[in-house]
C-alpha cells in the first residue's frame, strides 16, 4: 500500500463520521475522516501505511450498520479526455462530446 488514505464506499445514510472514527481506531489513530452529504462513501486517513493496510484487510467485505463495506486505497480522480481526429473539433477545442457526454457528427 501506498497511501494512508482509504476509500469506504456503501456506507449507509446514517453513518457519522464519528461512528467511522471508531471504526478504524481500532486498527490505528485516525487522522482525518471525510464524508460529502448524500453520498455513500467516504474517506479515512490513517496516522501509518500500516495501520491503513490492517484497516483494509480487517474490514473490506465487513458487515457495518446493515451494509457490505468496500474498503481500499484511495487513488486520486483521474481526469481522462477523448482526442478527436482534426476535423472534427470546434471553436476553442471542444466538442460534442465535452458537452453532451456523447459524439454528434462523428
Amino acid at each position: 500500500m501506498k497511501s494512508e488514505k482509504l476509500y469506504v464506499g456503501n456506507l449507509a445514510e446514517y453513518v457519522t463520521y464519528e461512528k467511522l472514527e471508531q471504526l478504524f481506531s481500532e486498527y490505528g489513530q485516525v487522522e482525518e475522516v471525510t464524508r460529502k452529504a448524500g453520498c455513500d462513501y467516504g474517506f479515512v486517513v490513517m496516522s501509518r501505511r500500516s495501520e491503513a493496510e490492517r484497516a483494509k484487510q480487517a474490514l473490506n467485505g465487513s458487515q457495518f450498520n446493515g451494509r457490505i463495506l468496500v474498503v481500499d486505497e484511495a487513488s486520486p480522480l483521474k481526469k481522462e479526455r477523448i482526442r478527436l481526429p482534426k476535423g472534427k473539433r470546434r471553436a476553442g477545442g471542444r466538442s460534442d462530446f465535452h458537452k453532451t457526454g456523447h459524439l454528434e457528427d462523428w
